[in-house]
């Protein structure tokens, strides 16, 4: 950590996602959005990503788990008949999913009460872990996550779900304009546009830490073993 004109940063990777300070955040890992036989696999939708970044995050889920780290389940949330959808998300609607929709209507998704708006079996929540219900693309947006955190005295979030472009940028975007550090498990999200899932990573390298799965379980495990790190401060990597 570095002082700032009498201001304490993090600035380690150790420092930042200690797990007494730490959430790690899912965005959206629901059956329309990553199975084969949810709303977008019916479709047609590349999700192709997905398969490889799964087990990946399930084993940050874990380990949040074990380390004691504050896990939040982000749930994207549609009402039926449209109820929950103004006139200009409809029409962010049709723009994001104009190939997928071939010249219909605007796509339905995760509403509520039907089995795609559920997580896929390995992200069901435990016992006792939130779940903040959203409307928007902002896991942050009309919704209580700001209070939760604020709340369970969070200052890191780890981000992590899909759409990297979409509601995982957006959520980062606003967990920082909210004044927590940001820290983006690189290989826990995925898109099903690989070319946006790159440019949204190339965009959040020069805002937030980004750092692999494997970096922050170490962190987690060096904090079980030993009650801190023993193997020296690990930087974050914001380049590429």
């Amino acid at each position: 950590m570095i002082e700032i004109e009498g201001k304490t940063v993090l600035t380690t990777l150790d420092e930042l996602v200690d797990p007494a300070r730490t959430a790690l955040v899912l965005v959206d890992m629901q059956k329309d959005f990553v199975e084969p036989d949810g709303a977008f696999g019916r479709l047609g939708v590349d999700l192709s990503m997905y398969p490889a970044m799964r087990p990946r995050l399930a084993g940050l889920l874990a380990a949040a788990r074990e380390a004691g780290a504050l896990v939040v389940h982000v749930q994207m949330t549609t009402l039926r008949g449209r109820r929950s959808d103004s006139p200009a998300q409809i029409r962010l609607n049709l723009r994001m999913h104009e190939s997928a929709r071939a010249g219909g209507p605007p796509l339905r998704y995760t509403v509520l009460g039907t089995d795609g708006h559920e997580f896929v079996p390995e992200f069901r929540p435990h016992s006792g872990e939130l779940v903040v219900p959203k409307w928007r693309s902002s896991g942050f947006w009309g919704t209580n996550l700001d209070l939760v955190l604020r709340s369970n005295g969070i200052q890191t979030v780890v981000v992590t779900g899909c759409t990297t472009e979409g509601c995982v940028e957006s959520t980062a975007r606003d967990a920082m304009f909210n004044d927590y550090y940001v820290v983006v498990a690189e290989d826990c999200v995925a898109s099903d546009d690989e070319r946006q899932h790159e440019a949204s990573l190339l965009l959040m390298r020069h805002r937030f830490d980004l750092a692999s799965s494997a970096e922050i379980c170490s962190v987690w495990a060096g904090t079980l073993s030993t009650g801190a790190s023993d193997r020296g401060p690990l930087p974050v990597r914001r380049y590429r």
